[in-house]
């Protein structure tokens, strides 16, 4: 009987570990978009002062949301590119 409170516990353990694992994807997911929408900002500002290139600002946003991209999409569960 024992086995079997050890095995519930383990399990009720990992549920929980789960449900803390998808509320931080969401999170993340949550800042791409706040990340996405600054990097938006950036870009139209620039298109209204007449700038003619890209700007670093928004660069450097862009590649932020894409790494907070994919942790959440690591988070989930996804299909892992990366060799660990």
């Amino acid at each position: 009987m024992a086995e079997t409170e050890t095995e519930a516990t383990v399990a009720r353990e990992s549920n929980e570990l789960e449900s803390l694992v998808s509320d931080i994807a969401a999170e993340l997911s949550a800042l791409a978009e706040r990340l996405n929408d600054a990097a938006m900002t950036v870009l139209a500002d620039a298109i209204e002062s007449g700038e003619s290139e890209r700007p670093d600002l928004e660069r450097r946003i862009s590649r932020a949301r894409r790494t907070v991209e994919r942790a959440a999409h690591q988070l989930r569960g996804a299909a892992d590119t990366d060799e660990e």
